[in-house]
């Protein structure tokens, strides 16, 4: 894999596809990296786009440049990265997919740099621009535990003790069992050894719950999230009908935050991890809607 240097980072990623075409930017959810993206990637390719699939900051080879550099991984600044490592490649035009945390980068990209969004996809996760309010009743109980886990001391601790099972549970419970081989997990947690990833982690939930603030850089682009009410760019949300951490339920009535062309696909027997589970599904159609746009 490439890296690139932005001024903050190095950046690992694949790029892969026709470099004639339109180009969409995939970006990963949390367990998991760029990888995720391999099989949609592919047939994005073949329908003639080209696709860039970065790790995210603290996943994989993705590296700070300075060791003094805050550890913080809040949507927004995750969506500057996105940003810098596009400028980078000089790519000034992308269409944007993202899963689990991906998705409120995917997000956030469209709400701050709307001229160069042509498109968007989310993938099983709720839109958060007006807020991102705590779950109520059922949603809060058990599907959550794992984030709220992260805002305690004693779960951080359990988490730097063994990353890897913490997220091998994840895997496990978010999904329908069969789902992913031993091999797969393994190759993919070799992204968790990166010495920031916990850190990363942490961050990530604990601001997503006003248990730390965000990145500073990013403050700006934060706050134009929650004052935007609806995005008006095509967008294509997919969702697991057996998702086991984001029920099916909770994103019911996302349709009003997109006043344009907008399709809300509900994946049968697939959890939350889409891109691994459903892949051919959703590389059809993301081909389909980039495409067209």
């Amino acid at each position: 894999m490439p890296d690139l240097q932005t001024e903050r980072l190095s950046i690992s990623f694949r790029d892969t596809g026709p470099r004639d075409g339109k180009t969409a930017l995939l970006l990963h959810g949390w367990p998991d990296d760029c990888s995720t993206w391999d099989a949609v990637a592919e047939k994005l390719n073949w329908g003639g786009i080209r696709t860039i699939m970065p790790n995210l900051r603290g996943f994989g080879d993705t590296r700070f440049l300075s060791d003094e550099a805050e550890r913080t991984a809040n949507s927004g600044v995750l969506a500057m990265d996105a940003i810098a490592l596009m400028d980078g490649l000089g790519i000034e035009e992308f269409a944007v997919a993202g899963h689990d945390w991906g998705s409120s980068v995917a997000e956030a990209l469209a709400v701050g740099w709307p001229d160069r969004i042509p498109a968007i996809a989310m993938l099983s996760v709720s839109p958060q621009s007006g807020s991102a309010p705590a779950p109520a009743g059922r949603q809060a109980q058990p599907e959550w535990w794992s984030r709220w886990f992260h805002a305690k001391g004693q779960g951080a601790g359990r988490v730097h003790k063994d990353r890897k099972s913490f997220a091998l549970a994840m895997w496990k419970n978010w999904s329908p069992p069969g789902w992913f081989d031993e091999e797969t997990f393994e190759q993919v947690a070799r992204s968790f050894e990166n010495p920031d990833w916990l850190d990363v982690t942490l961050h990530a939930y604990r601001n997503r719950w006003g248990e730390a603030p965000p990145d500073t850089h990013s403050i700006w682009l934060e706050e134009r999230v929650r004052e935007t009410r609806t995005l008006s760019l095509p967008a294509l949300i997919f969702h697991g009908a057996r998702d086991g951490v984001v029920r099916p339920e909770a994103t019911y009535g996302i349709a009003e935050k997109f006043d344009g062309p907008f399709e809300y696909v509900l994946l049968p027997e697939v959890g939350h991890f889409p891109t691994r589970e459903a892949p051919d599904m959703v590389g059809d159609l993301l081909t389909e809607h980039f495409g067209g746009c």
